[in-house]
C-alpha cells in the first residue's frame, strides 16, 4: 500500500491470505458484474481495464484479412503453433480459445473437481464458472493489510483445483512466480490467470514457460491488443490438462478473427510492440498514484492497468454523478464499497479524475 492504514476485517487474524469455508454461496448476479456495465453515455470511463491505445496497423490488417476468408469454417492449427513457439511449449500444451471466459468454463466442466478453490479479490467468472457446473468453491482472501500478498500455506491441502491471478484484477497484485510454483503437487491442478502479464515489463513472473505438472496459465488478448468484440486468448500448460479442456470445447468456438489475431499477436512485431505498451502504463500508472497519494488516498502497489484505491464509502456512486466512472468493488470477495478500480489512462484522463475527486468527494 502506499498508506499503511488499511483495516483488517474484523475477526480476522493478520496472515497474509485466509481460507474462508464453504457456506452459504453469495448471490451469482454480482459476480457477474464488469467494468462495461459502470458505462452510460457522456461518463469519463475509467472503469473498463482495456488499453485505450490504438491497435496496431498489422493487427487491423490481420483482422480485415480474417473476414476475408471467414467464408469458410475456422482453422485453429496456425493459432496453436503460433502460441507454442512464442512460449516454447508443444501444440499439445496449447488451447487457443474464446477470451479466458470460455477457459474458465471448460476448466469448470473438464473433470470432477472435489474442492475447488478460487484466491480472491480477483476476477470472478472462475467462480461464476465453477458454481454454474455445480461445485461449491472455496475462497481464500488475501488481506488488504499485507498488501494482497498469498500465502500458499492458506490454501487447504485438499484442493484439487486452485485458480489465482496475476497480475491479479483488481488488485494488480504481482506474486512472484516461485510462491505460485510452491502451490503445485500431486493431485493438485494449478490455473494461473495471467491475463495483464502483458502490461509487465518483460514479464519476469509469467509461468507459461514453466513445465511442471498440473500447472496451467490462461491468457487473454483482450486488455493489451484492445479487442473486447473478438474474444481471443488461450492456455498453455500440462498437457492432460489441455486435453481436458479441448474435449469440453465446442467446435468451431473460436472465430477466425480471433484466430489470426492470435498469430498476429504472437510474432516478433507484437513483442516489440508489447514492451511499448507495458513501458508506457508504468509511466501512467506512475502518474495516476502520484496523484492520488497526494489526496491522501490509500492505493495498492499495482503492476496492472489499473489501481485499487481506497475512495470511502459512497465515493464511487458520487463519482458517477460527477460525470465519471470507475469500477465497483463490492461485488470481488474480500473488497467492500470503500474501494474502487481506476483505470490507467492517457494523462489528460488522469488529470480531469483527480479534480474532481479533489472537488467533488467527501472523503470518510
Amino acid at each position: 500500500m502506499h498508506r499503511a492504514d488499511a483495516i483488517a476485517a474484523p475477526g480476522v487474524p493478520r496472515t497474509h491470505a485466509v481460507a474462508v469455508p464453504p457456506g452459504p454461496e453469495p448471490p451469482v448476479a454480482p459476480l457477474r458484474h464488469h467494468g462495461d456495465l459502470e458505462l452510460s453515455a457522456g461518463l469519463l470511463d475509467l472503469a473498463v481495464d482495456v488499453s485505450r491505445l490504438p491497435r496496431p496497423e498489422w493487427l487491423e490488417r490481420a483482422l480485415r484479412d480474417a473476414i476475408g476468408t471467414s467464408d469458410t469454417y475456422p482453422e485453429a492449427t496456425a493459432a496453436h503453433v503460433a502460441v507454442a513457439r512464442r512460449h516454447g511449449r508443444d501444440e499439445s500444451e496449447v488451447l487457443v480459445t474464446a477470451g479466458t471466459a470460455e477457459a474458465f468454463f471448460l476448466l469448470a466442466r473438464a473433470r470432477p473437481w472435489r474442492r475447488p478453490v478460487v484466491v480472491h479479490p480477483q476476477f470472478t467468472e472462475p467462480d461464476v464458472a465453477l458454481r454454474a457446473a455445480g461445485h461449491t468453491v472455496t475462497h481464500v482472501l488475501c488481506r488488504t493489510e499485507d498488501d494482497f500478498a498469498l500465502d500458499p500455506g492458506a490454501v487447504p491441502d485438499d484442493a484439487d483445483l486452485v485458480v489465482v491471478g496475476n497480475p491479479a484484477d483488481p488488485t494488480g497484485r504481482l506474486h512472484a512466480a516461485a510462491t505460485l510454483r510452491t502451490l503445485c503437487r500431486p493431485g493438485r491442478i494449478v490455473v494461473v490467470d495471467e491475463t495483464f502479464m502483458g502490461f509487465v515489463p518483460g514479464e519476469p513472473q509469467t509461468l507459461t514457460s514453466h513445465r511442471l505438472p498440473g500447472l496451467v496459465v490462461v491468457r487473454s488478448l483482450t486488455e493489451l491488443w484492445s479487442i473486447p468484440g473478438i474474444r481471443a486468448g488461450y492456455v498453455v500448460g500440462d498437457a492432460a490438462v489441455v486435453a481436458d479442456l479441448r474435449t469440453q470445447q465446442p467446435p468451431w468456438s473460436v472465430g477466425t478473427p480471433a484466430l489470426h489475431a492470435v498469430v498476429a499477436t504472437t510474432g516478433p512485431q507484437a513483442e516489440a510492440e508489447a514492451g511499448r505498451r507495458a513501458a508506457l502504463c508504468v509511466r501512467q500508472r506512475r502518474t495516476l498514484v502520484d496523484g492520488l497519494s497526494e489526496l491522501g488516498l490509500t492505493v495498492a502497489e499495482s503492476n496492472a492497468p489499473f489501481v485499487l484505491a481506497r475512495l470511502g464509502s459512497g465515493a464511487h456512486a458520487r463519482l458517477k454523478e460527477a460525470g465519471v466512472a470507475v469500477r465497483r468493488t463490492d461485488t470481488f470477495p474480500g473488497l467492500d464499497g470503500s474501494w474502487a478500480r481506476i483505470a490507467v489512462c492517457e494523462p489528460a484522463a488522469t488529470r480531469h479524475l483527480l479534480t474532481t475527486l479533489g472537488l467533488t468527494v467527501t472523503w470518510s
